[in-house]
């Protein structure tokens, strides 16, 4: 079936802007990129997203809901033990950060240049990984397991606290060999930190 004849939907657009972006990167790709790419007018892509702007915020968001959506799982495994579950969670969002820097440096660098133009998608994913964190150690202190006046505080604290392995702008940092023993000492002290 030719692009042409298959239903133009969002995710195909999304899809398709996302390898134009890899290409061209986010200086030089256009909307008549992403329509020449999918064999359509440009008119096709603003009939699904009204501008540019709507349409790279769309594609930020779909690259962040994809670690919330992985870490949320980890989140929702509530049979498993708070401390592990909350060391599982921060070793998911490491690693995932970690891939998308290291297999794709384009993409991931491309993504960095949306990310700072779309603020708002950038906080509403950051809300939905600390309300996840909130989740566990609320299950820990439920369990005895933490100790938290506000968990939804102590969840922001965690997040913070280990930035230097989740924020983009340390993506260099992530390749040195020593990394994943810095992230350990870190969650280490963190996790004595909860402890009742």
């Amino acid at each position: 079936m030719s692009p042409t004849t298959e239903t133009l939907t969002a995710e195909r657009i999304l899809e398709a802007t996302e390898e134009v972006l890899r290409r061209h990167g986010p200086a030089k790709a256009t909307v008549v990129d992403v329509a020449r790419a999918l064999g359509v007018s440009h008119g096709s892509v603003y009939r699904h997203f009204r501008t540019k702007a709507a349409l790279r915020e769309a594609v930020t968001k779909r690259w962040l809901d994809r670690t919330s959506e992985a870490l949320s799982g980890i989140a929702a495994e509530e049979g498993r033990d708070p401390e592990a579950r909350l060391r599982g969670w921060f070793q998911g969002l490491f690693d995932a950060k970690r891939r998308k820097a290291g297999h794709d440096p384009e993409l991931f660098a491309t993504y960095s240049v949306l990310a700072d133009e779309n603020v708002e998608a950038v906080g509403e994913h950051i809300d939905d990984l600390t309300a996840q964190l909130t989740r566990i150690v609320e299950a820990g202190v439920a369990a005895g397991a933490f100790t938290s006046a506000d968990p939804a505080a102590t969840a922001g604290a965690l997040f913070h606290a280990t930035g230097r392995f989740h924020d983009p702008c340390y993506a260099r940092e992530w390749e040195r060999p020593d990394v994943q023993d810095e992230f350990d000492a870190v969650l280490d002290l963190l996790l004595r930190g909860l402890r009742p």
